[in-house]
């Protein structure tokens, strides 16, 4: 990948403000605190702010490499007495904030071209838009892009790291980093009667897409044979809600039938209503087994053992520089991966690793 020569930047001013735009899931954005990290680290002394959605906000929360965390609701996460009419008239207000503050650069930290952003920064008005662009040609204000290389496939937080190449910024990655809540933590920690010499594995079953998904019988079974190793206790995640809801479908029900199904066994539900409580409940495992999703680059940003069951390609969305295992089937369906796979995974992976 590569970017435009013109000169830039000739010199950045020790009052230079800098933004990073990243308004896509909370995986998406946990991928992005590497850069963060490099930008806060070569600019110790700079204003930087991040720019992100009511929806993964929370993967920012503690960060001590950002000034300032601005966020905006999407229309399709209003929930409640909320209109979309207010909704829109709350990022209109904030626009205006952010123009006021008169950024220097902003940074789309997007590995794809997206238009969308595009049209919420160029109202902000910064005098330098760093992003990715379509080669072909880009009808837009971005005044240093980079493009893709055909056929190219390189880890989301690699691709996002790359921006910074107009700045001098490169060389090895630093990992992805979340903050629990040490409050969340300690009262989540006191009502699952968490010891601190318990070895405590995690399973999350939710996944975004029906490629992604794992039978919840064959989370049955895998917890069934992880209590029967003994030495371990389980807590059960999930992503909260209703299967039927047409934006975040829920599992529930499908939580409830596994915690019915499991009764005796050392297993106990960890309910995350929200996206803190996830991080918190996460940060008190020390292996957790998930499928491709939020759950699981929260983990990696934990430093946690992660065993991953994947649909698509893990290349560009594995777990980021932890200790982890990938199981992906040859049909590129992860329901196809196997009881036995993932148990034996855990046994060589996880099971004699220090508490």
């Amino acid at each position: 990948m590569n970017y435009e020569e013109k000169n830039f930047p000739v010199a950045i001013a020790p009052d230079a403000k800098f933004l990073v735009v990243r308004r896509d899931n909370i995986g998406d954005l946990v991928c992005t605190t590497p850069l963060i990290r490099l930008l806060r680290e070569h600019f110790p002394d700079r204003h930087i702010a991040a720019l992100v959605n009511s929806y993964n906000k929370s993967v920012l929360a503690g960060n001590g490499d950002l000034d300032v965390v601005y966020h905006y609701s999407k229309a399709k996460h209003v929930k409640g007495k909320r209109s979309s009419i207010g909704v829109y008239l709350e990022r209109i207000k904030l626009i205006w904030c952010l123009r006021r503050q008169k950024f220097d650069f902003v940074i789309l930290a997007n590995s794809v071209y997206q238009r969308s952003a595009l049209n919420i920064v160029k109202f902000i008005g910064a005098r330098h838009v760093v992003g990715y662009a379509p080669a072909s040609g880009l009808p837009g204000i971005i005044d240093i892009p980079l493009y893709d290389k055909p056929g190219e496939v390189v880890h989301e937080v690699d691709a996002v790291n790359r921006l910074l190449a107009p700045f001098g910024i490169g060389g090895k990655s630093p990992p992805a980093k979340v903050y629990p809540d040490e409050k969340i933590t300690a009262r989540m920690r006191s009502a699952l009667a968490l010891t601190d010499h318990d070895r405590v594995v995690g399973i999350h079953i939710s996944a975004r897409t029906a490629q992604g998904r794992w039978p919840i019988e064959n989370f049955r079974s895998l917890i069934k044979q992880i209590a029967e190793l003994g030495g371990s206790r389980i807590l059960l995640f999930w992503s909260p809600g209703n299967a039927t809801d047409a934006h975040y479908p829920g599992d529930d029900l499908a939580a409830m039938n596994i915690l019915s199904d499991c009764h005796g066994l050392p297993i106990q539900a960890c309910p995350t209503a929200e996206l803190e409580e996830l991080v918190a409940g996460l940060s008190l495992c020390q292996t957790v087994i998930c499928c491709d999703g939020g759950a699981m680059h929260i983990a990696a940003a934990l430093e946690k053992t992660v065993i991953a069951l994947f649909g698509n390609d893990p290349a560009r969305w594995h777990p980021w520089q932890t200790n982890h295992l990938v199981l992906r089937a040859p049909s590129g369906l992860a329901s196809d991966i196997t009881v036995g796979e993932v148990a034996e995974a855990f046994g060589r992976l996880c099971r004699h690793a220090p508490a």
